[in-house]
């Protein structure tokens, strides 16, 4: 395996991490129960390595990243003009949309694919 792709394996889950943060951090809340239940699902993701809920995390992240982009172009219609105000809107919204569905698609790949190679079975001897 080429180091880039086993790079590419291992950052997802401390990327969103690093996202999750980026959001806590931007709301000023600091009891905020989504992102604390993210947090605590992608760090005892890292610690345990399940794969289904290695499946199930990607997945939420990929549909709710579908649904805010969604959001975003809605959103960015209401501007009366392609003003300086609108590209921040656009281009920051996009960045972070894009970036997070391109690391769950990794993530959900690295965890779709993990174990679907069974290693040979020893036989038994008579």
């Amino acid at each position: 395996m080429s180091k880039l792709k086993q790079i590419s394996l291992l950052l997802p889950e401390y990327l969103l991490i690093a996202a999750v943060l980026f959001y806590w951090v931007s709301t000023a809340v600091i009891l905020n129960p989504v992102a604390i239940i993210l947090l605590t699902g992608l760090l005892l993701q890292i610690i345990f390595k399940n794969r289904i809920t290695g499946i199930i995390i990607p997945s939420i992240l990929l549909l709710l990243s579908a649904y805010l982009l969604l959001a975003l172009f809605s959103e960015f219609k209401e501007f009366p003009s392609f003003n300086a105000e609108a590209q921040e809107f656009l281009f920051i919204g996009l960045g972070f949309l894009l970036g997070t569905i391109t690391l769950s698609s990794i993530m959900l790949y690295r965890y779709l694919t993990l174990n679907s190679i069974k290693p040979p079975q020893e036989k038994e001897m008579v």
